[in-house]
């Protein structure tokens, strides 16, 4: 891999350090880092174009064992629980002005969800304990726990089907995708949980139901926030738990509109009652742009992602035949948000690969 994408790969700590900026500048800096997501990247990402390189087999076997490349998931996942004590801090210490407030609150729900779920992600399908445990760490702060179960175990095995609520349906808004996948991405972990530990033969309410975990430890972990910041200010510092539980509830949205990006439409065939066929690179839309895949590890390349699930970032392949989205995520989060617009352009590409994906079917015997 060439030296430009490994260091390309550091380019996400840029948007904490636009957010640190912009909140020490003041007023209208606060609006850097949302300015640069959505209007920079997609701009560099249209004038720098996509990336052609796929490594060889035999240099994905090397790569993939560079500790380099988890070093750097390693260092967000501590970095991003010290981002969430900072941003407590400068939340209780100042007093904003509501407009600067909202854009700097909105920039940090783009670290904690933009690039902190993609790395907590990434961590979480990994077999090492200590990825996992970074991964988990990572979605407490913006809690969301209940995504490493539901991902792993629910989406993973029933995406591209209408047993998933992550998957979103042709025709279906955003908003109403995110009542749905939210809600019934939490109610599918629990699910997934208690037949995990009927399976075991144990109780429901064990010490080993990871579901109450998940659903308690954030709450704690706001607590000790304000705890702290309380105790730090002597006062009750109520805007600390906002603060909080806001930049998460943004945090997991983006997550989501993540999702209903790179799923939409998306079906596998019935096979049989009930089954469908294996996931292969068909089956998520596809981004290949240089600049955004720098950022987000590569999750652009999900097509790939959702086919060889336990492949590490730095050696995820890019797919001509899968189903390529216009650009890169920062784009089509935007034209996600508006309904009308993200239907008229991208319903044409849906019928596209429904056409495609009709060809290349098997006949039937």
């Amino acid at each position: 891999m060439s030296i430009i994408k490994k260091i390309g790969f550091l380019t996400a700590f840029i948007i904490p350090c636009l957010v640190v900026l912009g909140f020490y500048l003041g007023d209208y800096w606060n609006f850097s880092a949302l300015i640069f997501v959505f209007v920079c990247i997609p701009l560099f990402d249209f004038l720098i174009g996509e990336d052609p390189e796929n490594v060889t087999d035999d240099q994905a076997l090397i790569l993939a064992e560079k500790f380099y490349y988890r070093l750097i998931t390693y260092i967000w996942a501590v970095f991003q629980v010290a981002f969430l004590f900072w941003g407590a801090y400068v939340i209780a210490e100042s007093a904003m002005a509501p407009l600067f407030l909202g854009a700097f609150i909105m920039s940090f729900a783009l670290v904690t969800g933009g690039i902190g779920i993609t790395v907590a992600h990434e961590l979480g399908h990994k077999k090492s304990k200590i990825e996992r445990v970074y991964g988990r760490l990572i979605l407490m702060t913006v809690c969301y726990m209940h995504f490493y179960i539901e991902h792993n175990r629910g989406h993973h095995v029933y995406v591209a089907t209408p047993r998933d609520p992550a998957t979103s349906r042709k025709g279906e808004p955003f908003y109403k995708f995110w009542v749905r996948s939210v809600f019934g991405s939490y109610a599918s972990a629990w699910e997934l949980e208690k037949a995990r530990l009927k399976r075991k033969k144990l109780s429901f309410w064990s010490i080993k139901n990871e579901m109450i975990w998940y659903t308690a430890l954030p709450i704690l972990f706001g607590v000790l926030l304000t705890t702290l910041a309380s105790i730090y200010f002597n006062r009750v510092v109520w805007e600390v738990p906002a603060f909080f539980f806001l930049q998460s509830i943004l945090a997991f949205s983006l997550l989501e509109i993540v999702n209903y990006i790179e799923h939409y439409g998306i079906v596998r065939r019935e096979v049989a009652p009930g089954k469908y066929e294996r996931v292969n690179p068909m089956h998520s839309w596809n981004s290949n742009h240089r600049l955004s895949n720098f950022f987000l590890f590569q999750l652009q390349r999900h097509s790939d992602h959702h086919a060889n699930a336990i492949k590490r970032y730095q050696v995820l392949k890019h797919y001509e035949e899968a189903p390529q989205l216009p650009s890169g995520y920062p784009a089509m989060i935007l034209l996600a948000a508006f309904p009308p617009l993200w239907f008229k352009w991208m319903n044409p590409k849906l019928a596209d690969w429904e056409e495609q994906v009709y060809k290349l079917a098997p006949k039937p015997s």
